[in-house]
């Protein structure tokens, strides 16, 4: 009897520390988007700017305390999206391509060194990404195409693209794992060839997983910051080109954060577009849960 009441006093007390656990992460998640609103609310409810102005506009000129400017952030979201959407075709053919490599055409090779060097390269901090793209990638740009500078979109997105690379990779190679061996086996027995077997069975299984890779690696790709700011050439203007400089949200308010005054316009238009930030993550969160909902219930 009283080993039945320690185990039922072990499992309620076990069951209280997870749910207190779960329930703080909930209230942490939504104390930050309420404080990145209520920081972020200040550009339109104290300095009166439109919230049509801040996403439209592309004149990004806001000032210092006692003054008015200007803070339209249409250049940091195009910018945004631009070198997402590179990095993503970019690197995801690739990781595609090694992820069949390690679920189905070398498994052995893929266990034994591809895993361990995508894991490397998950390993290896933002800053030396952006370092080796400053003083590698950024001068081969430029003396490949006979710039003065190599700061562009196209050096941003290469390094992107590397970044997000074993994201994507790891996501869908584990998707493709998953695919029952009897559905392969039956698809040789129908007379399939390997890729046959791949295209038609491995790929359609891990479908929705290999979307949530992708969006994963996009989303990732949205929030980099710092690599990002070391190789854009952080102009406020719209790009011309994959060769043309530009800006991103989260350069922007890496490099302007520290230099601005608490309270004044331009500390509460960086506030502004770090809740932008947020919510765009949080877009990305309800596709990936919208696309994993879609595979339960197929």
């Amino acid at each position: 009897m009283e080993s039945k009441l320690r185990k039922l006093k072990t499992e309620y007390l076990g069951r209280t520390i997870v749910t207190v656990f779960g329930i703080s992460i909930i209230v942490l998640t939504l104390a930050i988007l309420a404080f990145l609103g209520y920081k972020g609310g200040a550009t339109f409810l104290t300095h009166g700017h439109s919230l049509a102005s801040f996403l439209f506009s592309s004149k990004w000129d806001p000032a210092q305390a006692g003054q008015v400017g200007t803070v339209g952030s249409a250049v940091f979201i195009v910018g945004t999206l631009e070198v997402a959407a590179l990095a993503l075709l970019i690197a995801a053919p690739f990781s595609l391509a090694v992820a069949i490599v390690i679920s189905d055409l070398a498994p052995r090779v893929g266990r034994r060194f591809l895993r361990p060097v995508i894991e490397v390269f998950v390993g290896i901090p933002s800053v030396v990404y952006g370092w080796l793209g400053l003083t590698v990638l950024v001068p081969l740009v430029a003396r490949i195409f006979h710039l003065p500078f190599g700061f562009s979109v196209l050096s941003a997105g290469l390094v992107l693209a590397v970044m997000i690379f074993p994201t994507i990779t790891s996501v869908a190679a584990d998707a493709l794992q998953a695919t029952p061996p009897e559905s392969k086996e039956a698809s040789y027995a129908l007379g399939s060839t390997r890729w046959q077997m791949i295209r038609r069975v491995a790929l359609r299984y891990g479908r929705t997983g290999i979307l949530t890779g992708i969006v994963l690696g996009l989303a990732r790709a949205c929030g980099e910051a710092l690599a990002v700011a070391m190789v854009i050439g952080q102009s406020n203007s719209f790009a011309h080109g994959l060769l043309s400089p530009t800006n991103t949200i989260t350069a922007v308010i890496t490099s302007s954060m520290g230099n601005t005054v608490n309270g004044s316009e331009y500390n509460d238009a960086l506030w502004s577009l770090a809740f932008l930030l947020l919510l765009i993550s949080l877009v990305f969160i309800v596709v990936i849960r919208f696309i994993g909902r879609q595979r339960e219930d197929s």
